[in-house]
């Protein structure tokens, strides 16, 4: 998504990262690029908004639900398979294999 206006830093940059933004999991420097993007560009906003509202969401409904704790080290794994453009399988590689093979 591109709202086809020049800005310093890329609407895709933007929404690539957007997570890690809303997060609070990147640099300050970084978060003020994004602030001033979302200043220039009613389309990013417009995204970050809703996922802003979503992640509200998921946390009012499941705020208090335990969460495993090798979770998160498999949805980063994931992420990173992602990016670097390998495939992703379509199964859970890191379960353990109980028939041993």
């Amino acid at each position: 998504m591109s709202c086809g206006e020049p800005h310093e830093t890329e609407c895709a940059e933007v929404l690539d990262h957007l997570y890690e933004f809303l997060d609070h999991e990147m640099p300050d420097s970084d978060c003020t690029k994004f602030e001033t993007h979302f200043g220039e560009c009613n389309p990013c906003l417009e995204k970050y908004g809703l996922e802003q509202a979503v992640k509200k969401l998921v946390k009012r409904c499941c705020g208090s639900d335990d969460v495993p704790s090798d979770l998160r080290s498999k949805v980063m794994g994931r992420i990173e398979l992602i990016r670097s453009g390998q495939a992703v399988p379509d199964h859970d590689v890191t379960a353990d294999n109980p028939a041993g093979g």
